[in-house]
């Protein structure tokens, strides 16, 4: 029962690694059994091979290519028992559809075999390749398969997942997927079926501008709600309406679209005039592109929301492009006979249409082909059609209005050893100079714009002067393609700030070694180019050239940090060869926003906003499409991710176009405006659950934090397989090589800005662009900067956590002044069992834990996390903090604020200083007791040294315990208020401050 299109899914089994023996003979028999929408398929059996080469196409009918990112391909492996004709499970695989590639950019990947039980046995990996071919023809048999190399059992499995079911495609739109025919006889008669176009993301428009009581309602409503709010959308997967059970995370939204395609036999005065065809619906219209006549073809699509549809009729006119007023023809449909469309079902066909004149006369006017139905935003006609809300939209801005999805570029890690250089001769300049000086030479290597330099070379008794040495390792950020080059000079300091170029050479990177572990690179020399060499003078005919040793490569094992750590929403090493398979997937329905700040002044309208959502998690980046002139937008776009870490944090951004209006009346006209964000870590979402809140979208400004709006989602985290995701909370956060060969805080600090400058300069590539503004808004390029804020939040969050061992103490405190006796004397009792009992101590901690634990169960956050102001110490704060935290760098504020604000951050800083000052002060008295410095105090500490050694060897420890426990809990009529002669000694040992200035 495939009827869907005409591509089919190639699965190429290459081959298998380290597979685990099965055959009682150190050995296994294995073969490869794959299976995608009830279709199985097998290899051939390779007998007693552990490494296994097949170079197999397994081909595999799709029924819906739009569904396809949400389908897997189940891979199993198996050993075959000739004895006993049954067979050994040897790892399975589970890939998703989201990694088939089309037909010539397929590539091998790796897979690790995975346990079909907790009790199976598993070993290995298997390299696959899956990609769409339209060439390739389903096989009615396995390949290669013959009565010997199977069992008979596989035999039947395979000739059951192989037989091909079709049926005789129907003319209407209304037929239902459940009634397919099951006959064989049909199938010579079977038409082929047009091509379902994949569908790249989801969008619906907005309603209209809300009347101008909504933003006075909501300023004189309640703006300091900034709490997180449950809704109850009506998702697609709440109905039992198949159709919507690929978009179940989005509401549905119904559309009339209209495809214009081409006009035949019309005749203009001249013969060589441009036409365009115009869509009309009640008061909205939409225009096609000029065409010649001599090849009139659009293959437009126009999409009209149901909501705002207040016609029965849709007129298509053919017109002159330089006469509007007047039209060459005619065509209008009735709405109410308009048949209705949803996928899977195929495109509906193109029809010819004789158009009619003004006078109604249809003999001359010619001919339109034009297909239209109703439809949702599940139609894969929706991405790519003009939008009637964006009737207003200037045609340059069209393009950025557009939802897409956006792929980050590969970055790895250039680490350039220079080791050393050899016979460099040095210019005019550092020939004169250097007479009377050692030159100073220290090299320059630059990729793009990323400069680093080498520490000048110090002097050797064992080196000559044009024989340096660095010995040193320099860091980069480049990302694929590689189309930069790398540019190492040598230098001379001649003066400060005066340096002159001696040598230089460049490097493609793309030719740079690539490595994987931590094995040491290849180091090479290369030829430098001097000032002396002639231009003109070939490489071969060059007798003499300095050289350079040096040591570059490529690091793949390295994950390239391009956000936040604490935000990261991925930590796969950049080498491809290195990734583990996902272990779950992450759904994230974009339904809308409401309640927004109008961003911009529009003539005519007043306040207004054009508002998009991005999504960033990993290395795909989504854009919602811009619904104009709404403050409740709504979007219903639904998005997948593959997850391969679950402690790992998507973002979701809300921006203001900037690019929709020419005469936008914004001072910042070019650059998109924030509106808020959110982030949602997925460790704290639960499994398969569908979270449906709105989330406030909360800004700082100069005068305080203000709500800009709510943000509404619908999340779900889902996973095949619990134990692979319990599995990775014991796995490193990053990859091996941060820990074999770990970079310092301030390499990783330059690096992130390298990278996160390289990811923003090729979006801004991408049509449409996602500004440098967006980008470094959602990737926290300013979070490093300093704020009085943040501090203070920060020194309250670290309070909160130390909170628990003021409790404590307060409770010890209780309990030693015998407040309440009864619990002062179960606490004694308890002390003295352990004293007694020493092995209950570590039981009874972990039981009390996890008793804890299920006691906090009923009281477990329900709601994911949110911006919370009150932990980011955002209401009440002086303004004037806020205006530094805005301020930029270096500071733009009058020299009298700065002076304020410098003698306020010293005495924060004296305090804190003060701090740390007793800290080492306690800590250098404890180095006093041995150190000699107070002879008395080291000698009288000694003497306690050796009587304590002589009394804890002649009492039981647990004695001594028990005695210190009995004095340090006995009633206070017992104790002396002044302090005990152990603290009274500590605090009269010298410190070091003594010696400070």
């Amino acid at each position: 029962m495939h009827n869907g299109s005409k591509e089919k899914l190639v699965v190429v089994v290459v081959a298998a690694h380290n597979l685990i023996p099965k055959d009682g003979e150190g050995s296994s028999s294995p073969f490869v059994e794959v299976e995608f929408e009830n279709q199985r398929q097998s290899t051939q059996v390779k007998y007693s091979d552990l490494n296994p080469v097949w170079n197999e196409k397994l081909v595999f009918h799709v029924n819906d290519v739009v569904d396809l990112p949400y389908r897997t391909i189940e891979v199993n492996v198996f050993n075959e028992r000739r004895s006993t004709n049954s067979r050994n499970f040897l790892g399975k695989v589970r890939v998703s559809g989201t990694s088939i590639t089309r037909e010539g950019e397929e590539v091998p990947q790796l897979y690790t075999l995975e346990k079909r039980s907790l009790f199976s046995h598993v070993r290995g990996e298997i390299s696959l390749k899956l990609y769409l071919s339209v060439k390739e023809v389903v096989k009615q048999v396995v390949n290669g398969v013959d009565g010997e190399a199977t069992s008979k059992k596989t035999k039947k499995l395979q000739q059951q997942g192989n037989m091909v079911v079709s049926k005789q495609m129907g003319l209407g739109l209304s037929q239902e997927s459940g009634k397919l025919s099951m006959g064989l006889k049909n199938q010579g008669h079977m038409k082929p079926a047009e091509p379902v176009k994949p569908v790249v993301v989801t969008t619906v428009p907005g309603p209209l501008i809300p009347p101008p009581g909504t933003v006075a309602a909501f300023r004189g409503g309640h703006p300091n709600d900034y709490s997180l709010k449950e809704t109850s959308p009506h998702l697609g997967g709440l109905s039992k309406d198949k159709q919507n059970s690929t978009y179940d995370l989005v509401e549905q939204m119904q559309y009339l679209y209209v495809r214009v395609v081409k006009v035949k036999d019309i005749s203009v005065f001249g013969g060589n005039a441009e036409v365009v065809a115009e869509v009309k619906l009640g008061n909205y219209k939409g225009i096609t592109k000029r065409v010649s006549l001599g090849s009139p073809v659009w293959d437009q699509v126009f999409a009209f929301s149901k909501d705002c549809i207040h016609s029965s009729a849709v007129e298509i006119f053919v017109k002159e492009s330089n006469h509007k007023d007047e039209f060459l023809g005619r065509v209008w449909f009735d709405l109410n006979e308009v048949p209705t469309r949803a996928p899977p079902d195929s495109q509906l066909a193109h029809q010819w249409y004789r158009m009619e004149d003004r006078k109604g006369d249809r003999s001359k006017s010619g001919e339109l082909m034009v297909s239209i139905w109703f439809g949702t935003q599940t139609d894969e006609a929706f991405a790519e059609a003009w939008h009637s809300k964006a009737a207003n939209v200037h045609l340059d801005g069209l393009c950025s209005i557009k939802s897409k999805v956006y792929l980050s570029p590969r970055l790895w890690y250039l680490r350039v050893g220079v080791i050393e250089a050899q016979d460099i001769v040095l210019g005019e300049k550092g020939s004169s100079v250097n007479m009377l000086r050692y030159p100073e030479l220290f090299a320059k290597v630059q990729v793009g714009n990323q400069v680093l330099r080498t520490r000048i070379a110090s002097p050797s008794p064992n080196r000559s002067l044009s024989n340096p040495m660095w010995e040193e390792d320099l860091m980069f950020v480049v990302a694929e393609p590689f189309e930069d080059y790398l540019l190492i000079s040598i230098e001379n300091r001649l003066a400060p700030n005066r340096e002159e170029t001696v040598a230089r050479v460049i490097l493609p990177i793309a030719n740079m070694e690539r490595r994987f572990d931590d094995k040491h690179a290849t180091s090479r020399w290369f030829n430098l180019d001097t000032q002396f060499s002639a231009p003109n003078q070939s490489k071969a005919v060059v007798r003499f050239a300095s050289r350079i040793h040096l040591r570059a490569s490529l690091e793949g094992g390295y994950h390239v940090l391009d956000e936040a750590t604490m935000y990261s929403s991925d930590a796969r090493p950049t080498a491809k060869q290195l990734w583990k398979p996902h272990i779950g997937v992450l759904e994230v329905g974009i339904l809308g926003a409401s309640n927004l700040m109008p961003m911009k002044i529009k003539e005519g309208i007043g306040g207004s906003t054009d508002a998009y959502c991005v999504a960033k998690y990993g290395q795909k980046w989504i854009r919602t499409r811009t619904v104009v002139d709404s403050l409740s937008p709504k979007w219903n776009e639904q998005y997948t991710w593959e997850v391969f870490d679950p402690c790992t944090v998507i973002t979701v951004g809300l921006f203001d176009n900037s690019r929709v209006e020419v005469n936008t009346l914004a001072g910042n006209l070019g650059r998109d405006t924030r509106i808020g964000k959110v982030r949602i870590r997925l460790s704290t979402l639960e499994m398969d659950r569908v979270y449906t809140h709105s989330y406030p979208l909360l800004m700082l400004h100069p005068s305080g934090v203000k709500k800009m709006g709510e943000l509404q989602l619908a999340i779900r985290f889902s996973c095949a397989n619990l134990i692979n995701v319990l599995h990775m909370y014991t796995m490193p956060l990053l990859p091996k090589m941060h820990y074999v060969q770990p970079l310092t805080v301030s390499q990783l600090d330059s690096l992130r800005y390298q990278a996160m400058s390289v990811v923003a300069s090729r979006l801004t590539r991408a049509e449409p662009p996602l500004g440098r503004e967006v980008v470094e808004y959602m990737l926290d390029h300013d979070s490093h900067m300093w704020s009085m804020r943040k501090s203070k939040a920060n020194f309250l969050r670290l309070t909160s956590v130390l909170g628990w061992l003021v409790s404590m103490s307060r409770l010890l405190e209780a309990l030693r002044s015998w407040q309440k006796p009864l619990y002062s004397t179960i606490f004694s009792t308890a002390l003295t069992v352990f004293v007694l009992a020493p092995e209950l101590i570590i039981p009874c901690i972990f039981l009390t834990l996890a008793a804890v634990g299920l006691w906090r169960f009923r009281h477990r956050p329900r709601y994911p996390p949110h911006m919370d102001t009150r932990l980011s110490y955002a209401e009440s704060v002086h303004p004037d903090e806020f205006d530094e935290e805005f301020d930029s760098f270096p500071s733009t504020r009058n020299p009298e604020l700065i002076r304020m604000r410098y003698d306020r951050l010293r005495s924060v800083a004296g305090r804190i200083q003060t701090a740390v000052g007793d800290l080492a002060t306690q800590g250098e008295r404890f180095q006093a007791l041995l150190s000699w410095r107070d002879p008395r105090a080291t000698c009288l500490f000694v003497i306690i040294c050796l009587v304590a050694a002589f009394g804890f060897y002649l009492v039981p420890f647990r004695w001594v315990v028990a005695m210190s426990v009995a004095l340090y809990l006995r009633p206070p009529r017992f104790r002396n208020r002044l302090p005990s002669f152990a603290v009274s000694f500590f605090k009269r040992l010298p410190t070091k401050a003594d010696s400070m200035l």
